[in-house]
């Protein structure tokens, strides 16, 4: 199954939701109401107020200046704009130099360490050598999780006891990755310390490991997100943001109960590409995302 039908299939509950609103709202007449209750769509959609309300007045401004006079048609435009909010930044993983590090960052249960074994079985299957580091010693069996999902897509791990130094064992792992000639080295980090404070300072700390011992590797910093926590996705997004430089967002949890416009809030008010997305439980439903593909499921 590809994206399309992936996607189309994660967002059947969305349309159950929003879906019919849409369907209605196109099939009716562009006028003011029109507009009104396309702001409220997109607000219910999860896209938020600001988002909604800046993509409604694009969608005025354009079929005034292109003479659009039907609903239909401004369906088009409107799928033109959103296309155009969800293209920035560089989808694709920047992995080039290696040993390429790729730190996962996030708030516990959004799927984090499921997200990390996926994508390494995808990363092994084009043929690299990906190796795991529990950075997480934080949560009791992180590194269990983590070491099970080593086992399923075949690659290596670096952990150490609960409780060890997170930036110690990022330090292992980048050794044994330079040792081994290891491609990629996809990094798990806590998601939770005792405060706010203490988690960023974790992460400052393993970031200059990184730096000092892989000054020349290529980087990643993305932040695993929940697409059901909608807007309180955004806020944490935002907080990660201001301390961990984000270079994109794998959203997860697409197949449930998620309402899909949280993905455009993202990319507008954060200026980062979401790089995939979270269809499914199978280790082959993390699929990278494709802007035009996903708003053609979504409206």
């Amino acid at each position: 199954m590809g994206f399309i039908e992936k996607i189309r299939q994660g967002l059947s509950r969305t349309k159950e939701n929003i879906g019919h609103s849409f369907s209605e709202l196109f099939a009716g007449e562009l006028n003011d109401e029109f507009y009104d209750q396309l702001e409220e769509t997109l607000i219910l959609s999860d896209m938020g107020v600001d988002t909604a309300l800046e993509v409604s007045e694009s969608l005025r401004g354009r079929c005034r200046e292109a003479h659009v006079k039907t609903a239909g048609e401004a369906r088009e435009v409107l799928k033109t704009i959103l296309v155009e909010m969800l293209s920035v930044g560089q989808p694709e993983l920047e992995l080039s130099k290696a040993p390429a590090v790729v730190l996962f960052i996030g708030v516990n249960g959004v799927g984090k360490t499921t997200t990390i074994g996926k994508l390494a079985s995808r990363l092994k299957s084009e043929g690299k050598r990906v190796l795991l580091c529990a950075g997480d010693t934080f949560r009791a069996a992180a590194a269990d999780q983590l070491t099970i999902w080593s086992e399923r897509a075949g690659v290596e791990i670096v952990k150490q006891h609960e409780g060890a130094d997170p930036a110690a064992v990022v330090f292992d792992a980048l050794s044994a990755a330079k040792a081994r000639r290891v491609d990629v080295v996809l990094v798990d980090t806590a998601g939770r310390l005792h405060n706010k404070q203490n988690l960023m300072n974790e992460l400052s700390k393993i970031s200059r490991v990184i730096d000092r011992e892989a000054p020349d590797a290529s980087r990643e910093t993305l932040l695993v997100l929940d697409a059901t926590t909608g807007q309180n996705g955004l806020i944490q997004a935002k907080q990660f943001m201001e301390s961990a430089g984000l270079t994109g967002v794998i959203l997860t949890k697409l197949d449930g109960t998620a309402k899909g416009g949280i993905v455009v809030a993202i990319a507008r008010q954060l200026g980062v590409p979401v790089k995939f997305v979270g269809v499914g439980e199978g280790v082959d439903d993390l699929t990278p995302f494709e802007p035009a593909a996903f708003v053609d499921a979504l409206l």
